[in-house]
């Protein structure tokens, strides 16, 4: 039997890749010859390096100009999981033969022979759910429980802490990541209830570590230089590229932030995660809520306003109760 080549496309970020990881595992207990292939951005592929389900992958940066390597791949289908019309444009010019996108993009209806008609902005369903509904032309099964889904993706975790965060993380305490931005892409929790959140957590029990890159770090800094002054809190800011990122969070024992790439790494990871959601869709945790057997959300309880309504007692007392545990 000819082996059964995927192209899984996902060019966009980091969070939206990890709830991408579940088709590879369904592909895979569905089709047992199947070589899954996956197209990311140079930024994101430290995700996928960390995903065992996946045999090839390539950066859309060296591709997008390149319809003889785009062919070479000798892909018999590709999934755009995410639509972009360079890349549906591209892999029909190299002729793959089975070209699955959804109905809701015109340049689809010409660039794709195999449509599926999903409205993700109204749906009940989850993320990582809604991506699987693509995996319909190749008549696989693609109704699975939320809780399921992390079985399916491959992913791996560090076995033990590498020295250089040793000395970073401080031994018999909690040791929380709070990664207070999320790029503009998500509605977020004002900085000051961060700031009085830490001043709450108990020092004798708590380090608490802010992340972000160093140009977040550099406005957190400005907006708020006293949060680093408090003695349990270390900054972590722009200490890490990606792949360090992913390794540092699976050394740490739980992450807050809002709906946010490593807040969806930390409970892939299998680390307490804790996210903070807008009630309004389609932004609400029903969407893009974290995966993971110890991952949670707060929803405001009301939409008012640019930045999250969530009362600081709530995520409060959610974080101490990770510690009775």
């Amino acid at each position: 039997m000819n082996t059964t080549k995927i192209i899984i496309s996902r060019i966009d970020s980091i969070g939206d890749v990890v709830l991408t990881l579940p088709v590879t595992g369904v592909i895979k207990q569905h089709i047992a010859d199947a070589k899954i292939v996956f197209l990311v951005s140079n930024y994101t592929m430290p995700i996928i390096k960390r995903c065992k389900n996946i045999d090839e992958h390539y950066a859309w940066e060296n591709l997008k100009d390149n319809k003889e390597q785009f062919r070479d791949i000798n892909a018999s289908s590709i999934i755009h999981v995410f639509p972009n019309k360079k890349v549906a444009k591209l892999a029909k010019s190299s002729g793959i033969r089975n070209r699955i996108g959804t109905s809701h993009r015109m340049y689809h209806w010409w660039t794709c022979n195999k449509l599926v008609h999903i409205g993700r902005k109204r749906s009940d369903l989850h993320e990582a759910q809604l991506n699987l509904k693509l995996l319909d032309p190749l008549g696989i099964p693609n109704e699975y429980p939320l809780n399921e889904l992390p079985e399916y993706c491959g992913w791996q975790d560090v076995i033990e802490i590498p020295k250089p965060f040793q000395s970073l993380l401080v031994p018999d305490k909690f040791k929380l990541i709070i990664h207070m931005m999320s790029r503009g892409n998500a509605k977020s929790w004002p900085f000051a209830k961060y700031y009085q959140l830490i001043k709450l957590l108990p020092m004798e029990r708590f380090q608490i570590l802010i992340t972000g890159n160093s140009d977040e770090g550099k406005i957190i800094e400005s907006q708020l230089p006293e949060i680093f002054s408090l003695a349990h809190v270390t900054n972590a800011t722009g200490k890490f590229s990606l792949e360090e990122f992913i390794t540092f969070i699976q050394c740490c024992d739980g992450l807050l932030a809002g709906s946010t790439g490593p807040l969806h790494i930390a409970g892939l990871s299998g680390k307490r995660a804790l996210g903070l959601y807008p009630s309004r869709r389609p932004m609400h945790a029903m969407r893009w809520a974290p995966m993971g057997t110890k991952a949670e959300y707060i929803s405001e309880p009301d939409d008012r306003g640019d930045f999250l309504n969530i009362p600081i007692s709530m995520v409060q007392s959610r974080l101490l109760s990770w510690l009775d545990h």
